[in-house]
């Protein structure tokens, strides 16, 4: 029997090229996202070319209760999970004051609440079992405060030390749990966030998300805690913990103007 990867944000950018990588080793796959047609289509694609089975949810997990019932489906349904990919995640950018705040929290609830609920629901399965594996998508956001993007940059801090004291309490238990901190990717993450004209952003050169989801999926073999894809990435991530907190935001806010 293959082992079965659960990838939450599947059907675009690094959780689709992930759901690739997984169907190529071997693994079958349960993918969730909101667009019903773009989940069939790549189904059908991964099933046809990589012999494996692909189960199809569509879920908004900004919604309170998705995480539940999408826990609840799968245990109902007895399908176990082995491996959990957290990647469903956004960001907006702009003022914090004047940003819609029905989005801030949306983005939190995603980023967040049910990062964090999928992790409390299929970690404890895979306690159970004494085996699995998590894997949770930050970004090199994480290592600093974000000017214009402060909630997305405080979702982003929230995982990255959340995924850190999972490894801690799950490392004896044979759960790891790693994190994911990308830079800049080609997504469509900017497009939704409305950044394309923003310093960080406009003219830069990207990694693509299928190098991305090579290197997530390289870490997660070894196990590794922290996994930051290209070398700019690790520099940028390890510089700002030598440097004084106050310049690091003062930094951040003049790459992020438009």
């Amino acid at each position: 029997m293959n082992p079965r990867v659960l990838i939450t944000g599947a059907s675009s950018g690094i959780g689709l090229e992930l759901a690739k990588i997984f169907a190529q080793n071997n693994h079958d796959l349960v993918i969730v996202a909101r667009s019903e047609d773009k989940l069939l289509e790549l189904a059908q694609e991964l099933e046809r070319k990589n012999n494996i089975k692909v189960k199809v949810i569509v879920r908004d997990l900004t919604e309170p209760m998705a995480s539940y019932l999408l826990y609840s489906q799968l245990i109902h349904e007895k399908i176990n999970i082995d491996i959990l990919i957290n990647n469903a995640g956004f960001g907006t950018f702009g003022h914090f004051v004047t940003t819609d705040l029905r989005k801030q929290t949306d983005m939190l609830q995603l980023n967040i609440i049910a990062l964090t609920q999928l992790c409390h629901y299929f970690g404890k399965e895979m306690i159970k079992a004494g085996k699995g594996q998590i894997l949770n998508i930050a970004s090199t956001a994480a290592f600093q405060p974000g000017p214009l993007m402060a909630v997305y940059f405080a979702s982003k801090a929230y995982v990255l030390s959340f995924s850190e004291a999972l490894h801690n309490e799950f490392s004896d238990k044979g759960v790891s749990v790693s994190c994911l901190c990308p830079g800049l990717t080609e997504t469509g993450f900017q497009r939704t966030a409305v950044m394309e004209e923003v310093g960080m952003v406009k003219g830069k050169k990207m990694m693509s998300a299928a190098e991305v989801a090579e290197t997530a999926f390289k870490g997660l073999i070894k196990n590794k805690t922290i996994i930051i894809p290209g070398i700019k990435n690790k520099l940028l991530a390890f510089s700002v913990r030598f440097s004084p907190r106050s310049l690091v935001t003062k930094v951040a806010r003049s790459i992020m103007e438009k």
